[in-house]
């Protein structure tokens, strides 16, 4: 086994040695391909970790110049041990970054009031009236448009703002992979000075 693909493998991931050594042999020695194994496998793991109770975390602010934007946000893990980590720090202010760009509404599409849901279908519903379209084609309209909805206010279906290719939600699943432990964003505040 070559020591410098590994240590390389093991800078670029932060997998154990084993991981590394089992992710070379498996893809012949080719790091690319080494470093997209243990991402899938890291992001695997992230999902069996989504359930844990997260107890632990930080609250951040946010301040945007010109002191006329503010955001507070509430991430939770864990550990105080992560919660102490400079890496951990730095994705909460991103995800502070993001809502104070993107103004979600929510977290999740479940927070969302059965209301305003709603209220936007019945909007996009009067917008397609005009189309004389079948009802099962207006209901697709709708649906269509209520999700484009949802990835505008919603948190974790909001491109990230960094990272456009990528949502809010597989950076935040990229995280759990890296620190091996359940993370959640809980709770949000914008304050924009006037509103």
């Amino acid at each position: 086994m070559d020591r410098e693909k590994l240590r390389e493998l093991r800078e670029r991931t932060g997998a154990g040695i084993v991981d590394c050594q089992k992710a070379l042999s498996e893809n012949e020695g080719d790091i690319e391909k080494a470093v997209e194994t243990l991402r899938k496998k890291g992001l695997a793991l992230a999902a069996k970790k989504v359930g844990r109770i997260t107890k632990e975390g930080i609250v951040d602010a946010y301040i945007h110049p010109g002191d006329r934007l503010g955001v507070l946000v509430e991430v939770n893990c864990e550990t105080d041990f992560v919660a102490r980590n400079t890496e951990f720090r730095r994705f909460v202010r991103d995800i502070a970054l993001q809502i104070a760009a993107s103004e979600p509404m929510v977290v999740t599409r479940e927070e969302l009031a059965p209301e305003v849901i709603e209220r936007e279908k019945e909007i996009y519903r009067s917008m397609v009236q005009d189309m004389k379209k079948k009802p099962e084609i207006v209901e697709k309209i709708v649906a269509g448009k209520l999700e484009k909805f949802y990835t505008d206010v919603c948190l974790l279906e909001q491109p990230f703002v960094k990272i456009p290719e990528k949502t809010v939600a597989d950076y935040l699943k990229e995280q759990i992979a890296k620190f091996g432990e359940n993370i959640v964003v809980r709770r949000f505040v914008r304050f924009r000075l006037g509103e």
